[in-house]
């Protein structure tokens, strides 16, 4: 039996054993506390106190969290946390292999499919911060698959890390109004949406959110200077990466104020990263910043119940080593607005976005083809130019469910979505000999998702 399958049937055996009641942590601190919080402690030092952060784009909406173990004294000892997301996405271009393209969040047209399934331990008991989730499902494969680096050398393989959702282990002082140093896997949150699609306004990420990281490796200083204001200082391996690319390490800035419970301010800051194989001159620096304003609050009210929006802007570059600015930079926004109805028990959500990515050195790849169109156009100094438009209808009977119908809109510039004959080979099939065939790939696509999605 393997290690990871030993792993999971623990930790259910603790959830089924543990009379739990406690908080889940948010994707920017100890999970046992109230999102945002880094303190047990019920004291005037408690970051964003009494604030309600649910509605934002990006953050679990839980008030409840059924699955805590406490002392005798009360104290929270331990935390568990379930999550899953199921999907059925409907491709209109109906695609021969069933590959829906250019997502880190859908994968599969016209199938079921299971995306993630999730559990996890967290703990920040008497100033110890310890933290395991286990990932399981299809959009573990996306992200953790093309991560190169677990070549460089001997003793890493995807194998050994991708099931790992998230994993530290650190310690909390009580300085300022909270200072944890952790170090292990984290969620990178270079952009504004959360890895975890439940947590976000729509289940296909924006794109500028889509093509930057959603990991790193390394360790981190989360400092709280005031009740409003949180900094994050990284040290990272690389740009979404387990092991670097050279010998260089990154670094990060991340930083989130909020005056007030109806509005975020977001800046992150990623630099100095040696993110190209076999070149150590190419650095790669990469910036976004966010508002997340709620415009409207009325949560007993059977018609509209809560309004807000949020604008998250990008722009990036990679120079050096050979590589030029001019030709290798990513420039986009993503524009959200999302209304709550029968006190936020249903929404809808809409998104307009759109990228800049000449060079497209943070594109995914349309196929595991290289000759084909897209990797013409960019060959010949095309520059990738995308956009996309969402609408989003999520159907919320509780704060631990979920139901989200999705249509969505994308066109690019170039050749870059998957057509009806597929981006896989012939007859669709990966052991098939491809020959002189060339993926069908399109400058537009749509389609229509239904997810489901459980966390507790």
């Amino acid at each position: 039996m393997k290690s990871t399958t030993i792993q999971a049937i623990f930790l259910l055996g603790l959830f089924a054993l543990a009379p739990m009641k406690a908080q889940e942590i948010q994707k920017d601190s100890v999970s046992l506390q109230p999102k945002d919080s880094l303190t047990t402690k019920t004291d005037s030092k408690i970051p964003f106190e009494g604030y309600d952060l649910t509605w934002i784009n990006g953050q679990n909406r839980q008030t409840d969290f059924p699955l805590t173990l406490k002392d005798k004294d009360g104290e929270t000892i331990l935390t568990g946390v379930t999550y899953v997301d199921a999907y059925y996405n409907h491709d209109f271009r109906n695609p021969k292999d069933n590959t829906h393209t250019i997502s880190s969040a859908i994968g599969r047209s016209n199938e079921f499919t299971i995306n993630m399934a999730s559990i996890g331990l967290e703990t920040n008991y008497k100033n110890m911060i310890g933290r395991l989730w286990l990932q399981y499902g299809q959009m573990g494969s996306i992200v953790q698959d093309l991560d190169g680096t677990v070549n460089h050398g001997k003793n890493t393989s995807v194998s050994n890390l991708k099931n790992i959702r998230e994993a530290a282990a650190g310690y909390h002082f009580d300085v300022m109004h909270g200072l944890n140093v952790e170090a292990g896997i984290f969620m990178s949150y270079i952009g504004l949406e959360s890895y975890v699609l439940g947590e976000n306004w729509n289940y296909q990420r924006s794109l500028v959110c889509d093509f930057t990281p959603f990991y790193f490796q390394g360790a981190r200083i989360q400092a709280y200077p005031s009740k409003k204001y949180k900094v994050e200082l990284w040290v990272l391996n690389g740009w979404q990466s387990y092991n670097s690319w050279n010998k260089g390490l990154g670094l990060g800035v991340s930083n989130y104020y909020r005056p007030n419970e109806n509005l975020q301010l977001v800046a992150n800051f990623y630099l100095n990263g040696q993110d190209t194989r076999n070149n150590s001159g190419v650095r790669r620096f990469h910036h976004d910043h966010s508002i997340v304003a709620r415009y409207f609050h009325n949560k007993e009210s059977n018609g509209l119940s809560q309004a807000a929006f949020s604008i998250n802007n990008h722009y990036g570059f990679q120079s050096g080593g050979g590589v030029k600015a001019k030709d290798n930079y990513m420039i986009g926004t993503s524009i959200s607005n999302r209304l709550w109805f029968h006190q936020n028990k249903i929404a809808l959500s809409l998104r307009a976005d759109a990228v800049s990515n000449p060079g497209a050195y943070l594109a995914f790849s349309p196929s595991p083809v290289a000759n084909n169109d897209f990797n013409d156009a960019i060959a010949k100094g095309e520059k990738l130019k995308m956009f996309q438009g969402t609408a989003t209808v999520d159907i919320m009977p509780n704060q631990f469910v979920t139901f989200r119908l999705e249509y969505g809109f994308r066109k690019s510039n170039i050749p870059y979505f998957a057509g009806p004959q597929g981006t896989t080979s012939p007859d669709g099939w990966i052991d098939t000999p491809v020959d002189s065939w060339r993926p069908d790939l399109r400058k537009s696509d749509s389609r229509l998702t239904l997810a489901v999605m459980f966390r507790l």
